[in-house]
């Protein structure tokens, strides 16, 4: 038996719209009738495409699959239109990731320089927090988390840890601090500092270093996101503690300098993932093409 196509219809709309009344009203139908149509999908698939968490309809794995799928059958009826109409389309793979919003954005475009010459590729990037990153991990709407923390393990929750690469900590500010020639423990103890806050296990590192080495330093910022303390050492606020491919391009061009690392401090970066019945066949070759050596500064 061939798919019914009408039924893969009303399961795209009620996906796209994500509630079954509206998704009823758009198509002129009863909220029964599109019920039905559903469940006769599901039945002919074999998979459940849905599942009820309390009022709200949430995709499956299998149905996020389908909705890949149904994406592009019914994207091919509208190049068919564009064609005729002589404006040409292609169809696209996606892929979806989840990146913690103060991770690396030179870390992140590294990660994504397998697919960069891919025409076909839609990769759609969200930004936010761990936990809801990981929620809609856990509920098929993204297929890769970045981050660099790994989660706990002892939630109850199946994630897969993919270690991607470890990145060296170091000091890092304008040419003209290093005046003196004075190492990285004197300017730690001369010089303003721009740390992350406490919740970065950069930070944790940076205190217990301090500490071995009686060092009391002088703190110009507190920032969270890597992307601001990249402006702000530009701007020579202050010496940095971040990895360095956090400011790749300015160490390259000598618009900053690195002073040296500071001891074993490292920033870890994780790619999380979860079993899938029906894996994004992109993700193999992203998570295989960062090794866990230093990256290039």
């Amino acid at each position: 038996m061939s798919l019914n196509y009408k039924h893969l219809r009303y399961f795209w709309a009620v996906a796209h719209s994500g509630n079954l009344t509206r998704a009823a009203e758009q198509l002129y139908v009863s909220q029964s009738a599109l019920s039905v149509q559903i469940r006769k999908l599901e039945e002919w698939l074999g998979h459940d495409l849905f599942e009820r968490q309390g009022k709200r309809l949430v995709m499956t794995e299998a149905g996020r699959i389908a909705l890949d799928h149904a994406d592009t059958i019914f994207g091919v009826g509208e190049e068919l239109v564009s064609t005729l109409k002589g404006v040409g389309t292609e169809s696209r793979q996606v892929l979806r990731v989840g990146a913690l919003s103060t991770l690396s954005r030179n870390f992140q475009t590294r990660f994504f320089e397998p697919l960069m010459d891919n025409e076909r590729l839609l990769v759609v990037v969200r930004s936010g927090d761990q936990e809801k990153l990981l929620t809609d991990l856990d509920s098929h709407d993204c297929d890769v988390v970045l981050t660099n923390s790994a989660p706990s393990r002892d939630t109850g929750r199946a994630w897969i840890v993919n270690k991607l690469a470890e990145q060296p900590v170091a000091l890092i500010g304008s040419p003209k601090r290093a005046a003196g020639n004075r190492d990285v423990e004197a300017l730690l103890a001369a010089e303003p500092l721009i740390v992350p806050t406490m919740e970065n296990s950069i930070r944790i590192g940076f205190d217990a270093f301090c500490d071995r080495k009686d060092i009391v330093p002088t703190l110009r910022a507190e920032v969270d996101d890597m992307a601001l303390i990249r402006l702000l050492v530009r701007a020579d606020m202050g010496l940095a503690v971040i990895p360095p491919i956090v400011v790749r391009d300015e160490l390259r061009t000598g618009a900053l300098v690195e002073f040296g690392r500071l001891g074993e401090i490292t920033e870890t970066f994780y790619a999380i993932t979860v079993a899938r019945r029906f894996p994004n066949p992109l993700l193999p070759l992203l998570l295989d093409h960062v090794d866990t050596g230093d990256a290039e500064t």
